[in-house]
Order: C-alpha cells, then structure tokens, then sequence
C-alpha cells in the first residue's frame, strides 16, 4: 500500500480509526493494532477537559498511539458552533501538543450533521492560527471546494449521518468530489457500514477512510478491524491497477475455437 500524506507527514496506512464505543480499553488497543492504523481519534468534548476529567483514558490512547508510531487526532465533535469548536480546538492542542485537529460543527441532532456556515468559520480561524483542520463535512462539492480554498489540505466528507452504517449513500456526490479536487486529500469519514464500503470508496480514488462505529460495534472489533485493514488495500490497489469499463453488451472471455487468441477482441 502506498504512502498517505498528511500535511506533509507520511503514513504506511490509509485507515484512521476511532478510540469510542469499544467493549473495553484493551479491546480497543488490540483492534487499533490489528487495523494497522496510525492515525487514532478521540473526543474531547465528552470528556470534559476543561477539569481534566478522562486523562486516564487519554493517556492509555497516546499510549497506544506511541506504541504505532503514529498521530493522536483530537475531534470536536458535539461542538455546534465556531467558537465552542475554536475553544475546545485550543484546549486540545495545550493538552496534546498537536496542531492536528478533526474539526466537527453539527448543525442538525437528528441526523448529525455538519452545519456548513459555522464549519467554515471555524476552519478559517483554526487555520489563521496554525492547525492543521481535518474538516467533517457533508458530500456537497461546493461545500469541499470553499475548505480547500482555506487552506484545509485534508477534507473528509461522509459517506452517510455518522454511526448509521448505511455505506455510500451518494456514490456520485462522493466521484465528482474526487474528480473536481485531485489534488486534495480525501478520507471518506461517518457511515462506513462494511469493509466492502471501504473498498468501493478506495475504488473510486479516496485516499483513506476513517470509521470507528464499524468496528467497535462488531461482534469481533479486533477481526472486523483487520478485515477493513485488507479492504483498504484490496480497494487501493484495484484503482491505481484501472477497473475494466462496464459494457451494455456481453462479450466472450474465452478464445473462439480454432483462432489464435492474439487474433481476437478482449
């Protein structure tokens, strides 16, 4: 599998994984290790950080993040305005020492999403001040386009509402996405459901994913962590090797009798 890079650091896997939902804290670990990732999320917001509450969880992720070698991505989420995210993002930093940040704003409790106006805002002001925002977003081109003109070289729209599971529900928002930014970082984030949604999304050129309920909620979070580990790849390397073209028609695949096969139609 080839590199990921983000903002300029590269990574061996294109799988981000979240740190929530896990039966316990060692399930946790040993599903993160399975899925070979490098880039462990967690949620501060829940955590209430500004009375330092949940260090002790923080400190067995970095911990586990450490033993990766990888990158801790503190997240917004709950955040539903710009300056609550702008807030908690400067609490994360002092507490983590990273510029790294996934930025959520929701706008809707029903079904999560993100609210486009206050995401913005708050992109704009994280950036003026030197992080480097991972933004959550819907599949909406224009809505990726503005966070790139910010300066967020990462943009991760979601497949579907978080925590559903329901896969890519938009395959062609998510394609024209990709096709109009080829020089953005896309991570598919919020919905994966299966390791095959994985792979359609690698398939249509993503550069990584990023889940977490797919696998904390799996009956074997440590198994299904390494069979999306295997999709990603397997997704991977069916883009850059092309995917044949569909035909209307069906065509032979098999050698006509008595011509030789370099004479025939593929």
């Amino acid at each position: 599998m080839m590199a990921l890079n983000i903002y300029g650091h590269q990574l061996d896997s294109r799988l981000l994984i979240g740190s929530a939902l896990y039966p316990s804290p060692e399930v946790m670990k040993q599903a993160i290790l399975a899925s070979g990732s490098q880039v462990v999320t967690l949620s501060l917001k829940r955590q209430n950080p500004a009375e330092q509450s949940g260090q002790q969880i923080w400190r067995y992720i970095q911990e586990v993040v450490t033993e990766v070698n990888g990158h801790l991505l503190p997240n917004t989420a709950g955040c539903k305005t710009a300056k609550e995210a702008v807030t908690l993002a400067k609490m994360s930093r002092e507490i983590f020492k990273t510029n790294w940040l996934k930025l959520e704003v929701i706008g809707d409790d029903y079904n999560l999403q993100p609210d486009p106006i206050e995401l913005l805002n708050a992109a704009e002001q994280l950036i003026k001040d030197g992080f480097k925002v991972l933004p959550y977003c819907t599949d909406d081109l224009v809505l990726c386009q503005r966070l790139y003109d910010l300066g967020c070289q990462v943009i991760m729209p979601w497949a579907s509402p978080i925590g559903t599971g329901k896969g890519l529900m938009n395959p062609y928002n998510l394609e024209t996405i990709r096709l109009r930014l080829p020089d953005a970082t896309l991570i598919l984030d919020a919905g994966i459901g299966k390791p095959s949604d994985a792979c359609l999304a690698m398939e249509m050129g993503y550069d990584g994913i990023l889940l977490n309920s797919a696998v904390a909620l799996a009956d074997n979070p440590i198994l299904m962590a390494k069979a999306f580990s295997h999709a990603l790849e397997a997704g991977e390397q069916a883009y850059v090797a092309g995917v044949m073209q569909q035909r209307q028609t069906a065509h032979p695949s098999t050698p006509t009798l008595d011509t030789p096969f370099w004479h025939q139609n593929s």
